[in-house]
């Protein structure tokens, strides 16, 4: 993980590994559960309840680059979908080890 965090200047895309590696292997999280986590590690006390909005666009942006490079996978129903072409409720996850 520490590796991980060296080549990520993003903190979106920290927020999304360190959401993923705390789950632990096989599990997902959805993009809205990310973007209230970081959020809620960034928030000020006058910010909004719904801060975490501001946020959400950044980390589906990133979900799709870090999926075509295969850091992540992008499910819909547990199952992979390609990131170039998907719809819907989707959740995130580890890559899974075949």
């Amino acid at each position: 993980m520490d590796k991980e965090k060296e080549q990520n200047p993003d903190p979106i895309v920290d927020a999304i590994f360190d959401t993923l590696h705390a789950l632990g292997p096989g599990k997902s999280a959805s993009p809205m559960d990310i973007a209230r986590a970081f959020a809620a590690s960034r928030a000020k006390p006058k910010d909004p309840p719904d801060l975490w909005r501001r946020y959400l666009k950044a980390v589906k942006q990133q979900m799709v680059h870090l999926a075509r490079t295969g850091r992540i996978e992008i499910t819909r129903k547990g199952q992979p979908v390609d990131p170039n072409d998907f719809k819907g409720v989707v959740r995130l996850r580890l890559p899974m080890k075949e």
